[in-house]
């Protein structure tokens, strides 16, 4: 965790002192054991998770995106930015995502009374844990593609189909899914939006191991499951509309800002440590990526400025966001990799390499599973080949 300034000297005086103020909480109530393992990029228990919501929750500091009455914060845009900034930079987990920053905000924004009373308090206090039923074999970036069916059936849905990379579904009990109740309708207009116990009869989770040795996403099998008719979230075939509401509060925090400068901060400390700072290429390499930070950070305050402008509609230059905020956090990836070396290739405790100490090993051996894991963050939310196209058509209009 390191000790680097994350933001600039353009803020107020009350946007610094609110800064100050997230930046001391996180520091002082979030366990030192839990901001240790995302800071060394090690992988969380679930219980890490469940302990540092809980805290935040119980402060009002879990779901400050959400309307007032559910536990939200009348924060100002930049405010919730330097929120999750500090966040990522003092290697806090941030607020599960699928509960606080995908369909709590639907819930809040479409789903009826009894379904935000039952869904959302347990949902910001990491009570039920949520995962994501939207991508499909054949239906990633073309998502509206999708063949999951929801057929109708009296006071239920009888659902079929399968889901595919569902992060961390091996700790959820509910699951948010897009599903097809209009085979006729033009392709976005027959989604809708259900809520699914993952106790369900008919439904079934397997892990997929990714390239990086570990269990992180699943693939989900749904064979004639009955959800309750109580559980479609807002109106038959308007999912569409629901999801893409939900992936423009999914996207706006994409680009990660706080995460990339932490991970900076740790290269700037291992490096120190083991001599590669002496390396005028490797420190130039570390200073170039510093600065290109500095320059997005900026384009996303100059986004968030406008913000009000918007009247709640996605801004298309958070393409610029999406795209650039993954390409550097790979590129600190690759130098985490670069720094550690052949190293990284030694599994921790490894016989055949007796004389690297075990938290060398560990420190090593994480930046090769981070390094694998970032190859994915230019695909996820949006590929950075989508986020391209947006950026021709909407502001270079071409």
């Amino acid at each position: 965790m390191g000790k680097t300034e994350p933001s600039g000297g353009y803020l107020s005086k009350e946007d610094q002192q609110f800064r100050e103020e997230m930046r001391d909480f996180f520091q002082e109530k979030i366990p030192a054991e839990i901001r240790a393992k995302v800071s060394a990029g090690q992988p969380l228990a679930k219980q890490d998770f469940v302990t540092s919501q809980r805290i935040l929750n119980a402060h009002g500091l879990a779901v400050p995106n959400w309307p007032l009455e559910w536990g939200g914060r009348d924060w100002t845009p930049i405010q919730r930015y330097l929120y999750i900034e500090e966040l990522q930079f003092n290697a806090v987990p941030l607020p599960l995502q699928f509960n606080c920053f995908m369909v709590g905000p639907v819930i809040a924004a479409f789903g009826n009374q009894a379904q935000k009373e039952k869904f959302l308090p347990r949902a910001a206090n990491l009570d039920d844990w949520w995962c994501q039923g939207f991508s499909e074999p054949n239906a990633g970036s073309d998502l509206a593609s999708l063949t999951t069916r929801a057929v109708r059936d009296g006071d239920d849905y009888i659902v079929n189909g399968q889901k595919a990379w569902t992060s961390y579904g091996q700790y959820a009990n509910w699951i948010f899914c897009l599903v097809r109740t209009d085979t006729e309708a033009k392709k976005q207009k027959g989604i809708s939006f259900l809520l699914i116990d993952l106790d369900t009869p008919g439904v079934e989770m397997r892990p997929i191991i990714t390239m990086d040795g570990r269990h992180e996403v699943n693939e989900v099998f749904f064979t004639d499951a009955r959800v309750p008719v109580e559980n479609l979230v807002g109106e038959e075939n308007r999912g569409w509309d629901y999801a893409k509401f939900l992936l423009a509060n999914e996207r706006s925090g994409i680009a990660r800002i706080g995460l990339s400068k932490e991970r900076v901060a740790r290269i700037r400390r291992r490096a120190k440590d083991n001599g590669a700072w002496d390396d005028p290429l490797f420190r130039s390499e570390v200073i170039k990526l510093e600065i290109e930070l500095k320059a997005l950070e900026v384009a996303q305050m100059q986004i968030l400025a406008r913000a009000g402008e918007s009247q709640g509609r996605p801004d298309p230059a958070s393409s610029i966001l999406k795209l650039r905020g993954s390409q550097l956090q790979q590129r600190a990836s690759e130098l985490l990799m670069e720094l550690e070396g052949v190293a990284a290739l030694r599994a921790p405790g490894d016989v055949a390499d007796p004389y690297h100490a075990a938290e060398e090993q560990l420190a090593a051996a994480a930046a090769l599973n981070n390094y694998l894991n970032f190859r994915k963050v230019s695909i996820y939310g949006g590929s950075n080949e989508i986020q391209k196209n947006i950026i021709a058509k909407t502001i270079l209009n071409l």
